[in-house]
């Protein structure tokens, strides 16, 4: 699968009528192919974009468009529709992220290329909310066979979030969250697939939480805490994942009888 990522948004640029620029940036996962173009802000249209995708497009065409910002998404999934490109939403697009941090703008010491706003976390929906949760881990070297043979409905494991991809021994301890959806299991399942579920974090605070990273800029309040074991066990969690260079994982289940699975995913700090 040929896969680029794309990037398009205003810059601190301005042409010579004074008028801000707006830049698109496209590349492949490895920046073999690049292509770059600006217009002037008051032609930042999904028309010009579709003249573009069409000139970067004559000699090869992707199977997919990744893109990490939300105000890009509409205008690049209006273009890439005409040319019958998916686009897919996805923070992880690090060839594109590396190129934006490597080019120079002006006033560069306040400018970040690839800064999202961050809303505040929301709570899950009162009808996705599980019986109950807990921390767990398993070894590196087990993880991967643990999952991998089981029926499991909704399976998310990233070739490069594996971890003998991340180089990680097979001793290693990797951290994740349990969940007891109960009845509800298969609709949390089906809801975090939607989600794009990206990394789950503890927060320490009054309450505590773990609060799920998703999408491009969501974030889920998916438990709140004051215990201090339970406070005690986040805080071993975020050591382990420190350990396991970000790794971890999330796991929907009925109940705790180890028979069935709803989801599993490998979520990673990367």
């Amino acid at each position: 699968m040929k896969i680029w990522q794309a990037d398009f948004y205003r810059r601190p640029l301005q042409d010579e009528n004074g008028q801000v620029l707006w830049e698109l940036l496209i590349c492949d996962e490895n920046r073999q192919f690049t292509y770059e173009a600006l217009c002037p802000q008051s032609a930042a249209n999904a028309s010009w974009l579709t003249s573009q995708l069409q000139i970067a497009t004559v000699n090869q065409q992707p199977d997919v468009i990744q893109v990490f910002r939300p105000q890009s998404l509409s205008l690049i999934q209006l273009a890439a529709r005409s040319l019958g490109i998916l686009v897919e939403p996805t923070r992880r697009t690090f060839a594109l992220k590396q190129w934006l941090k490597a080019r120079s703008y002006p006033s560069q010491d306040s400018y970040d290329p690839i800064a999202l706003e961050q809303p505040p976390p929301t709570p899950l929906p009162e009808n996705l909310w599980g019986q109950q949760w807990r921390f767990a881990a398993l070894n590196a070297g087990d993880l991967v066979d643990t999952f991998s043979q089981r029926p499991i409905p909704i399976l998310n494991m990233p070739e490069f979030l594996l971890p003998i991809n991340l180089g990680l021994a097979s001793t290693i301890s990797v951290p994740g969250v349990v969940i007891d959806g109960g009845r509800q299991s298969m609709q949390l399942a089906r809801w975090l697939h939607n989600a794009y579920p990206v990394a789950l974090d503890y927060v320490a605070g009054s309450p505590s939480g773990l609060v799920l990273t998703a999408g491009l800029v969501d974030r889920w309040i998916v438990a709140t805490f004051e215990d201090a074991e339970v406070t005690t066990s986040a805080i071993n969690y975020t050591q382990r994942k420190q350990l396991s260079k970000g790794l971890h994982f999330l796991l929907v289940q009925p109940d705790d009888s180890g028979m069935t699975y709803s989801g599993f995913w490998l979520l990673g700090d990367i």
